[in-house]
């Protein structure tokens, strides 16, 4: 991988069963032409696994993480608690409650560990957030945001 595509984004999901729930994510950052890595490592699971991945993901280049879990949700609270770079939850939808549980695991984060979280299944959201985040200093990210907005208003 070159530097020119070296991943901006970094996901990383609980399971391979939320792949399907965060293929927009994975659509609109293309769509952007943001090149991402796909992490699958459950906080509860692979603990060091998600530690390694999130505590070297700024010095590989990332400028932005999207978590995305279920149920309990811990995954963005793990990673932002590894990371100096800023995190996105998406909370599953979930069987049990609808997602609703994963959604109040991801808000209720602890002072000093901030974790931005979009709605349930907003994988989409996810990603213009995070070109939206990378756009704060950088013009080109911000010309595709707005680019992108304004395709959405011509529609």
């Amino acid at each position: 991988m070159t530097a020119q595509n070296a991943p901006l984004v970094g996901i990383i999901m609980g399971s391979t069963s939320d792949m399907d729930a965060m293929k927009p994510c994975m659509e609109q950052l293309d769509a952007f032409g943001v090149p991402y890595e796909v992490k699958v490592a459950s906080a509860h699971r692979k603990p060091a696994e998600v530690h390694e991945w999130s505590r070297t993901a700024a010095d590989r280049g990332m400028q932005v993480i999207v978590a995305a879990a279920g149920k309990a949700a811990h995954l963005g609270g793990v990673v932002a608690a590894y990371t100096p770079l800023p995190v996105i939850a998406v909370p599953m939808k979930t069987s049990d409650l609808g997602g609703l549980d994963s959604l109040l695991s991801m808000v209720q984060m602890p002072s000093g560990v901030p974790v931005a979280c979009v709605a349930i299944n907003g994988a989409k959201n996810a990603a213009i957030l995070a070109v939206q985040m990378m756009g704060t200093g950088n013009p080109t990210m911000r010309q595709k945001v707005a680019d992108f907005k304004q395709a959405m208003a011509e529609a």
